[in-house]
């Protein structure tokens, strides 16, 4: 099964919104693992991830998140400014199926130009 993972700086934001995310992909009927994160346990984290979504406050730290991300196979997205608001679950949903329609296949095909959320 196919792992999302969310990172943030501390963590308590990406818990919330995996809280959300789980429920919009249900909804998708997308049964993925959707997990949180805080950025000094990337790097532990990542190695079972097939999607990385970064917070947006993260947004000068993308570019090397996303080749951490490519490394392991993995894609990167990075979330809008307005994750964290009434209809972020439906833009991180949106983000989601967009990169598992891309990465059908084999997980080596997940090597391509990383998403940046509007």
């Amino acid at each position: 099964m196919d792992t999302v993972l969310i990172v943030c700086g501390a963590g308590a934001s990406s818990t919330f919104l995996a809280l959300r995310l789980r429920k919009a992909l249900r909804a998708r009927d997308l049964e993925l693992v959707v997990e949180a994160a805080a950025q000094p346990d990337l790097d532990e984290r990542l190695e079972t991830t097939s999607i990385l979504l970064v917070g947006p406050h993260l947004d000068t730290q993308f570019d090397e998140l996303n080749a951490r991300a490519v490394r392991v196979g993995a894609r990167a997205a990075l979330l809008p400014d307005t994750v964290f608001g009434p209809e972020g679950a439906e833009a991180a949903a949106d983000l989601v199926s967009e990169l598992l329609a891309e990465s059908r296949g084999s997980r080596t095909s997940l090597k391509a130009e990383p998403i940046r959320g509007e």
